[in-house]
């Protein structure tokens, strides 16, 4: 019987039998019709979704921000680990090197080549002497420029509160006492504190390994004979100063004596240490622009360290203008002037070359401001040499395009021992040494850091009427610190929190947590005490011994001509 649609009075449109069943068909495949639509546009919305998402920067977790005000973070900046939804740490690992549950990487892909690392470290660097850090007396457009295009650290820490047991640490990623350099490596037995242990394993040792070009512009500070030279102990290359400190930045002596070096060759370069090492830096990085091989160069320029020598036109633009500063802290400000221009010119040739948006660029201090050149260490307490905050407070900025987000800071507690690690994990490396860093890596790229409770220790072995060859301490536990400034006074304690300038002793009324501290750090006392710090038997005491100036103050004991041929 044909389909058709009949009309009867006052039943409008009916259908025989046969033709509503034909009908409930073409419905049914209607409606399926609209259904299947709806689901295909569905999909495509959700497909251009994730990808509009993809294309877009991660928003801030909770341990990252903005950086403007960030440093009012916990009333003073301290510390409080982000928390989150927490991956083990197996499989973060595994994510970090692009590996799948495996542990194999995908069969069609090629791993991706690992970034170049360029670690900038300055030395002597006061906590507050950037612009960026709110000082109104200098101007460090290259650096500040750093700090807008990554992640500012706000509560990052040199290991020491001079610069060789920080270096020390750096290239370890190891507490310094434990690897042989409690205190400064000097070239005089008598006044010599440490002696970098020859088995540890060095940073630039391990990224070699991995296919790494390894250079050291700059000074190295850990030793002046074998087997402590900087080309023995991982580093490719080497351009620059051998000693702790320069008694003049345009001659490169050390009390007389040239510890300037082209790898082994010793060399007399003309010039201003500031202006070669730069250069240095853009050779080295312009010879490396047509190579796939991934480098790390370690930037190490002495200034702005004592003595302050910047060149006589930065001197001039300083003074001309104007405001009410001394002769010193003119000085000073000159000289941190022209290293942040030579920051500039090296960045500058990094983009020039392409390099950039493959390089993961570090920029940090070995320890807080010199109050002897009257170094700004900011709201901080002290300064080098002391173990209150402005001594061990330091700068760190990272930088890493479409890596690190730009604009943003982290109040994550670290200390320059976890830049180790850090590294490592970035170029794809595995630790296989035993070390007391801990990765940043995660927080550098936005992932979210599990919660930690680290106790954390300083130390420092000096020589004088102050310290006597022995050592003096810091322990930090959450924000709770115990310090000494000297091996002779009675420790200290701070809660960082509620007291970020140290003002308030609470070691009496408080004795329960300086003792949970103390025990800490007899622990790593006995530990560090077997590690040797002198290459060998120890010095002859000296025929006759010249009494000493009475102290300047708590954080210098000695006269200002006794320290430019003693300290660091």
């Amino acid at each position: 019987m044909p389909f058709r649609i009949s009309r009867e009075a006052g039943a409008g449109r009916t259908l025989s039998g046969l033709g509503r069943d034909a009908v409930r068909r073409r419905v049914a495949d209607w409606d399926f019709m609209k259904i299947m639509l709806a689901l295909a546009l569905a999909l495509w919305t959700l497909h251009w979704g994730l990808e509009c998402h993809a294309s877009q920067p991660e928003g801030p977790l909770e341990e990252t921000r903005e950086t403007p005000g960030a440093e009012d973070a916990e009333g003073a900046g301290v510390a409080e680990e982000a928390e989150g939804p927490q991956e083990d740490d197996e499989s973060q690992e595994r994510d970090d090197r692009g590996e799948g549950e495996d542990g194999e990487e995908g069969e069609d892909e090629e791993p991706p080549r690992p970034p170049n690392v360029l670690l900038i470290l300055v030395d002597d660097l006061g906590y507050g002497d950037l612009s960026s850090s709110g000082a109104e007396d200098l101007q460090t457009p290259h650096i500040d420029a750093l700090v807008e295009a990554g992640m500012r650290f706000n509560q990052f820490y040199a290991n020491s509160t001079v610069g060789a047991p920080t270096r020390a640490s750096l290239l370890t990623g190891r507490y310094p006492d434990l690897v042989g350099v409690p205190g400064t490596i000097r070239p005089e037995p008598e006044i010599n504190w440490g002696y970098l242990t020859p088995e540890a394993t060095l940073l630039p040792d391990l990224l070699q390994q991995a296919g790494y070009h390894t250079a050291l512009i700059g000074k190295w500070h850990l030793g002046l004979e074998s087997p402590n030279l900087p080309n023995e102990r991982g580093f490719h290359l080497f351009r620059g100063f051998l000693a702790d400190r320069m008694d003049d930045y345009f001659r490169h002596t050390r009390r007389g004596v040239n510890h300037m070096r082209f790898n082994a060759e010793t060399v007399e370069p003309a010039g201003h240490a500031t202006d070669l090492f730069t250069q240095w830096a853009i050779d080295f990085l312009t010879e490396r622009a047509e190579d796939d091989q991934p480098f790390f160069l370690l930037l190490a320029y002495n200034a702005p360290h004592v003595p302050a020598q910047p060149p006589p036109s930065f001197l001039e633009r300083v003074v001309q203008r104007g405001g009410a500063l001394s002769e010193k802290r003119a000085r000073l400000v000159a000289l941190i002037e022209h290293l942040d221009e030579g920051i500039g010119k090296v960045m500058e040739a990094l983009g020039e070359n392409g390099q950039d948006s493959e390089t993961l660029v570090l920029f940090t201090s070995d320890n807080g401001g010199d109050p002897r050149a009257e170094a700004d260490c900011g709201d901080l307490r002290g300064g080098k040499r002391e173990m209150y905050e402005g001594g061990i407070r330091v700068p760190l900025v990272a930088v890493w395009p479409e890596k690190i987000r730009p604009g943003t800071s982290s109040n994550r507690l670290a200390l320059t021992m976890d830049l180790f690690p850090t590294i490592c994990t970035a170029a794809g490396l595995t630790v296989e040494s035993e070390i007391d860093g801990v990765s940043l890596f995660r927080t550098l790229v936005g992932q979210m850091a599990p919660p930690m409770e680290r106790t954390l220790h300083w130390v420092r072995r000096e020589g004088g009427r102050l310290h006597q060859g022995q050592d003096y301490y810091a322990v930090r536990q959450g924000h709770w610190k115990l310090l000494q400034n000297s091996p002779f006074e009675s420790f200290k304690l701070f809660n960082l929190r509620e007291d970020p300038r140290e003002e308030h002793d609470l070691a009496e009324q408080d004795p329960g947590t300086v003792s949970r501290l103390s025990r800490a750090l007899r622990l790593r006392i006995q530990k560090a005490g077997a590690v040797p710090w002198q290459p060998g038997p120890a010095p002859e005491p000296e025929p006759e011994i010249q009494p000493e100036p009475p102290p300047q103050s708590e954080s210098d004991s000695q006269s200002e001509s006794d320290a430019s041929t003693i300290l660091p």
